[in-house]
C-alpha cells in the first residue's frame, strides 16, 4: 500500500485525489494547505485522514509515503523542497518550477537525498499518447517530420487572476504551452532551431504565442498557446508515409487516428475511465515499489530539457517572472 499526502487543495488537487481512488494499493493518508480549514474541507470530501494546516507538518508526518504538490507554479519550489528535504516522495505538478535553475536545484537535492522525484506531466504517461509513440516507432506513419499543437483557451481572466500575474508565472506559456512543447520534445527532442513571437498583456505575460522549433533532421515542430480565444486543442504528427491525429484534448485525447498511406484511416479509441490523473499516481508506485528515485518514462533530463525549452521561449518574447 503507498500512502499518499495532497499539498495544496484546489481544482487539480481534488481531481489527483478522485483518480486517486482507481488506483490499486493507494491510500491517501492526508491533506496539508496554508489554511487548516480549507485542509479539512479537502479532508472531510475525499476520505484523508488527517488535515495539516501546514506544509512542513504534512511532510513530517511518517505515514506518508508520497507526496502530490499541486500548488500554482510560484510555490512549486518552496513546496516541493519541502517535502524532499523530510525524505518524502514527491509527485510535482507540471511545470515543476518558474525556471530552469531552480528546477535544477529541486533534480539535484532529490538526486543527492536519495529521494524520488517526478514531473506530473500527465500527458506522458496517458495510455493514448504512449500508444501513439509505439506506433511511430513500429513505423505506422515513417519518420517524423512535423509536429503541430495548438492550445488556447478563451478567458478573458480579470487582472487579479493567476493568468495574469506575473509573481505567479502567468501567462499562456508555463500553463498551456508546456503541453505542445513536451509533445514536440516527446516525438522529436530538443530543437537545434528556437523562434517565438508573443503578443504580452498589460501585466507584462504572454496572451498569445506562437513557436517554431527547427531540427537538423528538417522536422519542424509549430506550437502555439494562448489565452484570448478558445482554439481547437488539438495535434497532429505527420511522417513520410502518414500521420496520427489527436482530438481535442490532444494532451488526453478520447482517441486517436491513424493515417496510412493507401490504406482507411483507423482510429484507435481510449479507455474513458478517470480525469486521467490516476496513471501518474500508478508510475509513481511502480517506481517506489521498484527503488527507483526517478521515472524512466518522465525522466528529471526530460523535464529539464522542456524547462530549458520554456525559458529560451520566455526569453524571446520578453516574459519576466518577478
Amino acid at each position: 500500500m503507498t500512502r499518499w499526502g495532497i499539498l495544496a487543495t484546489g481544482h487539480i488537487a481534488s481531481r489527483f485525489a478522485e483518480d486517486l481512488r482507481l488506483v490499486p494499493d493507494a491510500e491517501l493518508v492526508a491533506v496539508g494547505s496554508r489554511a487548516a480549514e480549507s485542509a479539512q474541507r479537502f479532508a472531510d470530501t475525499y476520505g484523508a485522514k488527517r488535515a495539516y494546516g501546514s506544509w512542513v507538518e504534512l511532510a513530517a508526518d511518517p505515514e506518508i509515503d508520497a507526496i502530490y504538490v499541486a500548488t500554482p507554479h510560484s510555490a512549486h519550489y518552496e513546496a516541493a523542497m519541502t517535502c524532499l528535504t523530510a525524505g518524502r516522495a514527491v509527485l510535482l505538478e507540471k511545470p515543476f518550477t518558474l525556471d530552469l535553475a531552480t528546477s535544477t536545484e529541486l533534480v539535484d537535492t532529490a538526486r543527492a537525498s536519495g529521494v524520488f522525484l517526478m514531473e506530473a506531466m500527465w500527458m506522458r504517461l496517458n495510455p493514448m499518447i504512449l500508444r501513439v509513440v509505439e506506433l511511430i516507432a513500429d513505423g505506422a506513419i515513417g519518420t517524423v517530420t512535423g509536429v503541430r499543437a495548438d492550445f488556447g483557451v478563451a478567458g478573458p481572466f480579470p487582472p487579479e487572476h493567476r493568468m495574469r500575474n506575473a509573481a505567479l508565472g502567468g501567462g499562456a506559456l508555463l500553463d498551456l504551452g508546456i503541453y505542445p512543447i513536451s509533445l514536440a520534445h516527446l516525438l522529436l527532442g530538443v530543437p537545434q532551431h528556437i523562434r517565438s513571437w508573443a503578443q504580452l498583456g498589460p501585466e507584462g505575460t504572454d496572451e498569445n504565442t506562437g513557436m517554431l522549433f527547427g531540427y537538423d533532421t528538417g522536422a519542424l515542430a509549430t506550437l502555439s498557446c494562448g489565452m484570448v480565444g478558445l482554439s481547437g486543442q488539438t495535434a497532429s504528427i505527420t511522417g513520410t508515409i502518414g500521420r496520427i491525429d489527436l482530438p481535442e484534448p490532444f494532451f488526453r485525447p478520447g482517441s486517436v487516428t491513424v493515417h496510412r498511406a493507401g490504406a482507411e484511416p483507423e482510429t484507435i479509441v481510449a479507455d474513458g475511465a478517470g480525469n486521467g490523473y490516476q496513471y501518474e499516481a500508478i508510475e509513481v508506485q511502480r517506481c517506489l515499489a521498484a527503488g527507483l528515485t526517478e521515472s524512466p518514462v518522465v525522466p528529471h533530463s526530460t523535464t529539464l530539457e522542456v524547462m530549458a525549452l520554456l525559458d529560451t521561449v520566455r526569453e524571446q518574447i520578453g516574459v519576466r517572472y518577478v
